[in-house]
């Protein structure tokens, strides 16, 4: 029986054990997800595997430039077969113990910050301080930054917290060296995908990547990354990715307050629906999402317009 996920589907094919790895498969489907929320009312044609063939493509490309992954092969059309780590229970003292497990922070990487960015809600409402990320003052919509920033989340609760190094690597339970590999494998990761993104005359603002602990004790890139789910992308200006979507609830006043609700104790079965989006933006996102999945791979295997059509769609349609 499948496990339903926000953005993709999980079949587990054999459980993991107390000494190794199970096997799973993703399905990736057109569903998307923002605010925390969940999957969101509407689908959006081909976002699944086109999301599903970036990855492919990606884990393909980082093992190449010597980074482990949980990939073990690519399904056509949206699947993939993945070694399955241990998932912490949230709700329950962690310990490690031995056997491969599902590191529970998230490693966020910052090249640029552009609108969207939570840097600079959290810069406005003074949970974040310049110094913090290394300015010496407050940016403006768009800078990019000197040197990637690196910093962690939480990533099992219902709404992520961002938390410092030295409470993430006990959280995840991680020795000095394994927690300095991975903070290494993060900057390689966010360089290869930088690169891959430049030549393509993308930018790669930001993104954010999880990791497991193999049976083994290896640190091991796992989930998605680099897709437009796990990172923000932009071309000439335009977001790549559910930003677009995320911006038009907040632009309407229709954003689910879903850490106010959580804090005020409000049961999932009563959080309010969001409607969904009007209908000419559905064409529109699926041209972008497989267009490109199609210029990030060079893969061409549908009708999707070329990435500048493409992106032209969505400003003509948001008014940029």
């Amino acid at each position: 029986m499948p496990v339903l996920h926000s953005t993709k589907n999980l079949k587990i094919v054999e459980p993991p054990t107390p000494t190794g790895e199970g096997l799973a498969i993703f399905e990736y489907i057109d569903t998307y997800t923002v605010f925390h929320y969940g999957r969101m009312p509407d689908e959006i044609a081909g976002k699944g595997e086109a999301i599903c063939r970036m990855a492919v493509f990606n884990f393909t490309m980082l093992e190449a430039a010597g980074v482990p992954t949980h990939f073990r092969r690519f399904i056509a059309p949206n699947q993939i077969e993945f070694d399955l780590a241990r998932v912490p229970d949230p709700n329950e003292p962690f310990t490690p113990d031995a056997g491969s497990y599902l590191i529970p922070v998230q490693v966020l990487f910052r090249n640029e910050l552009p609108q969207g960015s939570s840097v600079h809600r959290r810069l406005a409402t003074g949970t974040l301080q310049p110094a913090k990320i290394g300015l010496l003052g407050r940016p403006k919509v768009g800078d990019k930054l000197q040197r990637p920033l690196i910093e962690y989340a939480t990533m099992l609760e219902d709404v992520n917290r961002f938390i410092g190094g030295p409470k993430a690597q006990r959280l995840a339970s991680l020795s000095d060296e394994q927690f300095q590999t991975m903070r290494d494998t993060t900057i390689k990761v966010n360089k290869v995908l930088t690169g891959h993104a430049r030549r393509l005359g993308l930018s790669h603002c930001d993104g954010k990547l999880e990791y497991l602990v193999s049976s083994n004790a290896r640190i091991v890139l796992a989930d998605s990354p680099g897709t437009p789910d796990e990172s923000r992308l932009m071309y000439n200006g335009v977001h790549c990715g559910k930003q677009i979507l995320r911006n038009w609830y907040v632009d309407n006043g229709l954003e689910v307050p879903v850490s106010k609700l959580i804090a005020e104790g409000v049961p999932r079965s009563r959080w309010p629906q969001p409607p969904p989006l009007p209908p000419e933006f559905l064409p529109v996102m699926s041209d972008l999402y497989r267009s490109l999945s199609e210029t990030w791979t060079g893969e061409h295997l549908s009708n999707a317009p070329d990435l500048h059509a493409a992106t032209e769609a969505v400003a003509r349609l948001i008014g940029q």
